[in-house]
């Protein structure tokens, strides 16, 4: 499957080695199989968005950027894992964001949390940050070692001490202190870029690069994202749009893909108007060529009745689980 250069193990086999054929192309015996713009194709009668077993993960490879959810639902998915994300290239990798269910979705990888060793936090909803409190103390008290997290000083404030300090914190006192946050985490810090909106900053994980951005997340009566709650969204590798939870805000979209002419978009999309997130309806006043690189996550356990309802609207497809996206 490829949107562009977008690759998935998921292409059904008769275009898997040729993302340029055409529906013409396509046997009569294999026309179950629909042509989705940019050549994404997906099978009209697919189950489910579900591989049937998981692939046991590598956190390298032979260099090429690709991403895999190990969890594409929503924050309460009975289903799905929580939307969380493994970025790999060569021999470097990142998770953002570690769910109250990811160390459970990592294990179905053959992966636990002493194997990741890079993590990036979006914002602070337990979908994101529930797993965390198991990778600070597997980690200090099994192999006795700190992973690293790229987060910026304000966050860390924020994350430390209105969610992590209370689970962690207390666990051992030395000259009369309790454990902080550095006991638990080397830190990357992000660079700010002087100037640009949304308050941009930049960093590198090895060869992998990401610019964090504000996002329009939280509370549902902000207005835009200077006065919602920390959140961001992230651009990765100059290429890959990320907006992990936001509300519908078109400017984002639209701005980022002009500034960078991105090769896929993965978006925030919920099946029902209203709250503090996109809707499949809302996100469908997108332009169509914009909508038809864009990949749709973090969606509830009913999305499997509404793919053909996605394609109908011109996006590129619901993001599956488990499967590997590449960016040659």
């Amino acid at each position: 499957m490829n949107i562009g250069s977008l690759s998935n193990k998921a292409t059904p086999h008769a275009l898997r080695e040729n993302s340029t054929t055409s529906i013409s192309d396509i046997p009569e015996n294999e026309s179950i199989e629909k042509k989705r713009p940019y050549g994404i194709v997906i099978p009209m009668d697919q189950p489910s968005l579900l591989p049937e077993t998981p692939t046991p993960f590598s956190l390298a490879n032979e260099g090429v950027l690709t991403l895999t959810f190990i969890g594409a639902g929503s924050a309460f998915s009975k289903k799905f894992f929580q939307n969380n994300l493994l970025i790999v290239k060569g021999q470097d990798h990142l998770l953002v964001d570690c769910g109250t269910r990811t160390p459970e979705a990592l294990s179905k990888l053959g992966l636990s949390v002493t194997h990741v060793q890079n993590y990036l936090i979006t914002h602070s909803h337990a979908d994101h940050i529930g797993g965390l409190e198991e990778v600070m103390l597997v980690n200090r008290y099994g192999p006795k070692k700190k992973p690293t997290i790229v987060i910026t000083k304000a966050y860390e404030r924020l994350l430390w001490g209105m969610s992590l300090r209370g689970g962690a914190s207390f666990n051992e006192e030395h000259d009369e202190k309790n454990l902080g946050f550095s006991d638990f985490w080397n830190v990357i810090r992000p660079v700010a870029v002087k100037g640009a909106d949304r308050k941009r900053c930049i960093a590198k994980i090895g060869g992998i690069e990401v610019i964090f951005f504000r996002t329009k997340h939280i509370p549902d009566s902000s207005k835009s994202w200077r006065d919602s709650s920390l959140s961001y969204g992230l651009v990765i590798d100059r290429s890959i749009l990320y907006t992990s939870d936001t509300r519908f805000d078109p400017e984002m979209v639209v701005g980022f893909d002009g500034e960078f002419g991105l090769k896929a978009i993965f978006h925030d999309c919920q099946l029902f108007t209203g709250g503090v997130h996109s809707s499949m309806d809302e996100l469908s006043a997108l332009p169509v060529a914009i909508k038809r690189k864009t990949m749709l996550m973090h969606y509830q356990d009913s999305a499997e009745t509404q793919i053909d309802r996605a394609s109908e609207l011109g996006f590129a497809g619901f993001v599956r689980q488990w499967e590997p996206y590449s960016f040659p």
